[in-house]
């Protein structure tokens, strides 16, 4: 804002900027340089909402060789989420081109805790982006909150995560934009073939759980395990598809995207249940009690995966995969569509902002108040 400006016509500026969205939301973003991350999927998917909402979202990165596009070395985002998502707006850092006003906004991923505190001083809206509750804690000094960095406003992907991040930060403003899955998840056109697709956060664990697989279960030495790492989405979905089984382990999901990616592919899961139970995998009782739904083979262990995998392959091999298992898998797909995503994402935004707005209009009737009571 222009420094010779009254502090009123300053207000006056930006609530004008506000109702004409004529600000700035910028997303700051990780360069995985070419790694497919499911996190980052989500980050791209918010700016290219809103950029068809007609706002000014940017992807915000640290350095000017941001891999958008992909070469000797391996891919780039184009290559593994899409060149729609790669054209769009994208802001370095480095390049000393930002220049962040009182209008604009600042989305910064919980993990950055560093990064918050560096644009603490910054005159914009800043606005905390959790996927994973297990990661606000990573890099934030003991003692130290969200809001003493100017923090006070958190989107997250569920309400079960919202009620963790309450319970670290009890003054923090939750907003819900759950998690969509791409309609390219879909069930191959062809029969599955003896392939397990698996998961897994640590990538020893799913070299081990194949090891003892096959050392416990040798009659099945022809069955095929096959990692998920390393390939675009679209391919991602179409090993899914093809798939007769996936096994998912991540101890500390958020929320646990790949079981529903593999719903939709109409491949039944089996999985370790996470320290925080997705509200997916979760229904209420006649008695009103949390029970776990039959949407998938859950077990509170690793341990025995693969006799759970075994138990599958048998009644798969047999063509007798359990009826509530197929039917809980049924119930639980369309639940997490790209259109509910949108209308989330409008819906808060738009709330994000109108409440912005009422910041400064209330700080324009203190102004004029107390100019009122001079006169």
């Amino acid at each position: 804002m222009t420094k010779n400006l009254t502090q009123k016509e300053q207000i006056d500026n930006v609530l004008s900027m506000l109702d004409n969205k004529n600000f700035g939301l910028y997303f700051f973003t990780l360069d995985t340089k070419g790694n497919p991350t499911a996190g980052i999927a989500t980050i791209y998917e918010h700016v290219k909402t809103l950029n068809e909402l007609g706002c000014k979202a940017y992807i915000l990165h640290e350095k000017n060789d941001y891999k958008l596009r992909g070469n000797q070395e391996g891919m780039g985002l184009a290559d593994w989420l899409g060149n729609e998502y790669a054209d769009l707006p994208h802001m370095s850092i480095e390049s000393q081109e930002l220049n962040i006003g009182a209008q604009d906004f600042i989305i910064i991923p919980e993990v950055f805790a560093n990064v918050m505190d560096q644009v603490k001083k910054f005159p914009c809206k800043k606005i905390v982006l959790s996927q994973s509750y297990d990661y606000a804690l990573e890099l934030l000094p003991v003692g130290r909150r969200w809001t003493d960095y100017g923090f006070n406003d958190v989107i997250t992907t569920s309400e079960k995560q919202a009620r963790q991040l309450k319970s670290y930060f009890p003054s923090i403003k939750t907003h819900i934009v759950p998690v969509s899955i791409p309609e390219y998840f879909k069930d191959s056109k062809k029969p599955k073939i003896p392939v397990i697709t698996i998961l897994t956060r640590e990538q020893g664990i799913a070299a081990k759980i194949a090891k003892m697989f096959y050392l416990q279960y040798p009659l099945y030495k022809w069955v095929t395990f096959k990692e998920l790492r390393g390939l675009s989405r679209k391919q991602f979905a179409e090993e899914l598809g093809k798939s007769c089984l996936a096994v998912w382990i991540d101890d500390n999901s958020g929320f646990g995207t790949f079981p529903l990616e593999a719903m939709e592919c109409n491949t039944p899961v089996i999985g370790k249940m996470p320290a925080l139970v997705p509200e997916w995998m979760e229904t209420i009782d006649d008695k009103n009690n949390s029970v776990i739904k039959n949407n998938g083979v859950w077990t509170n262990t690793h341990v025995n995966i693969p006799e759970l995998i075994s138990t599958y392959m048998k009644a798969w091999l047999e063509d007798s995969v359990p009826t509530e298992l197929l039917k809980g898998m049924e119930s639980t797909k369309g639940e997490y569509t790209p259109e509910k995503q949108k209308s989330a994402i409008e819906e808060v935004y738009a709330l994000l902002v109108n409440n912005r707005k009422e910041e400064y209009k209330q700080a324009l009737e203190q102004i004029n108040k107390l100019e009122t009571e001079k006169a």
